[in-house]
């Protein structure tokens, strides 16, 4: 993500969370609504429109060059061994989870049938693995990278690919918030770029909304998994059935 980028995801969450509207961003500076999703996308934005938006979402520039450095600190990955720990044990995997979720220590106990003390050690593990900072009280603070993301073929994914994967796709995704799209089709190496860009904008978007709503109560969220796939594929049945001087392989 772009410096750039991150500003403008700094200065939405400010103004999501004084329940501003991109409508009345556009009255108090006269322009369209469109125009001002344009700002906020980090187009042609100057810094006098910048520190106007600052203003409106209660902030000086300066807050939200800290706010934004903030966000962006952290570790990226843990090790293969610390992932091993992870994945290794259920309660401290479910406990990762929340925290990640920014779920307080409160309604973990509230939610899952884990003791305090419990809650605790395997918080305190957490802190040791350096996802969490534990603080007085039973609180912490979540120190990962908004980039955090679990190793490539890794102990989690490995545990996602056998374990998870299967569990998500029982569904028939035909029930109220479900949803899933199957699509094949014969794309270039620049159609393909188009669309890994595409993705990692999508990723993006699912992060943002997840921030914006940490500040609505637990009750009115929802445990809710996206999963985005593209590969240059066919099926195994067609691929053997290729003759041998026409078969393909995607280009690094």
């Amino acid at each position: 993500m772009s410096q750039t980028q991150a500003l403008m995801n700094t200065l939405k969450r400010a103004l999501k969370a004084r329940g501003i509207t991109y409508a009345e961003v556009a009255n108090r500076l006269q322009l369209s609504e469109s125009s001002i999703k344009r700002l906020l996308s980090g187009d042609t934005l100057s810094i006098a429109r910048l520190e106007t938006l600052c203003e409106i979402a209660g902030m000086d520039f300066s807050e939200l060059v800290r706010k934004t450095a903030e966000a962006r600190r952290g570790i990226t990955t843990l090790t293969e061994e610390q992932e091993r720990e992870v994945a290794g044990d259920p309660h401290l995997l479910l406990v990762t989870v929340c925290v990640i979720n920014q779920w307080t220590v409160e309604q973990i106990l509230q939610t899952y049938e884990l003791s305090e003390p419990e809650c605790i050690r395997l918080l305190v593990r957490l802190d040791r693995l350096k996802l969490i900072e534990l603080l007085p009280l039973n609180r912490y603070r979540l120190i990962v990278a908004k980039e955090f993301h679990w190793l490539p073929n890794g102990p989690i994914q490995r545990f996602f690919r056998q374990e998870v994967q299967p569990d998500f796709l029982t569904s028939d995704f035909a029930g109220p918030g479900e949803k899933m799209i199957f699509r094949t089709g014969m794309l270039s190496r620049t159609a393909n770029a188009e669309l890994m860009k595409k993705i990692d904008r999508l990723m993006e978007q699912f992060h943002e909304l997840h921030d914006m709503d940490t500040s609505l109560a637990l009750e009115e969220r929802f445990g809710s998994s996206l999963m985005v796939a593209l590969r240059p594929w066919e099926l195994k049945h067609f691929s053997r059935l290729r003759r041998k001087d026409k078969e393909k392989v995607f280009p690094q």
